[in-house]
């Protein structure tokens, strides 16, 4: 039979209260136990010294005779001098997930693409500033394109409707 000191909870629903028991590792948490060692009040303040009260001579027994604290008891009874237990180190538990890394590395490429292209834009920007006024014979040529371009809309509005017109002719026909 292996002998545990656990927690058996007590209390109203959302008011717990927790005796600090000796039982058999198989009974229910709730259910028979050996003796009664102390009580934990989770309501009461951290500083409070109601909040958890052991039996410490009748703790040393136990732990004595081969009784396993769970770890929450431990906890309390490292904080009551009673036993040492020793510190757990887990160095992944800060540390997230895989999907979280990967949107996080997306996050930070996407990040980095903005960059580039506002340093790229900056750049383009220097040189356009950097580079020599356009010289005075460019800009009528400019202005001969410019004037061409209109007068081919124009001329391909003017298409469109007798295009059209003659669809509906064909149509009206057939």
């Amino acid at each position: 039979m292996s002998i545990s000191i656990r927690l058996s909870r007590g209390g109203a629903k959302k008011r717990p209260y927790y005796r600090i028991v000796v039982a058999n590792s198989r009974s229910p948490r709730d259910g028979k136990y050996l003796e009664q060692i102390g009580t934990y009040n989770p309501l009461l303040a951290k500083d409070s010294g109601e909040r958890v009260k052991i039996t410490e001579d009748r703790a040393r027994y136990w732990l004595g005779v081969g009784a396993q604290p769970t770890d929450r008891v431990a906890r309390f009874l490292d904080a009551a001098g009673i036993l040492e237990r020793a510190a757990r180190v887990n160095p992944k538990k800060g540390e997230p997930g895989e999907k979280a890394k990967e949107r996080a590395e997306e996050r930070a490429a996407k990040i980095a693409e903005a960059e580039e292209a506002a340093r790229a834009a900056e750049e383009e920007a220097k040189a356009a500033a950097a580079a020599p006024a356009p010289v005075a014979e460019e800009a009528p040529a400019e202005e001969a394109t410019a004037e061409e371009a209109p007068a081919a809309e124009e001329a391909a509005a003017e298409e469109a409707p007798a295009a059209e017109e003659a669809a509906t002719e064909e149509q009206a026909e057939g």
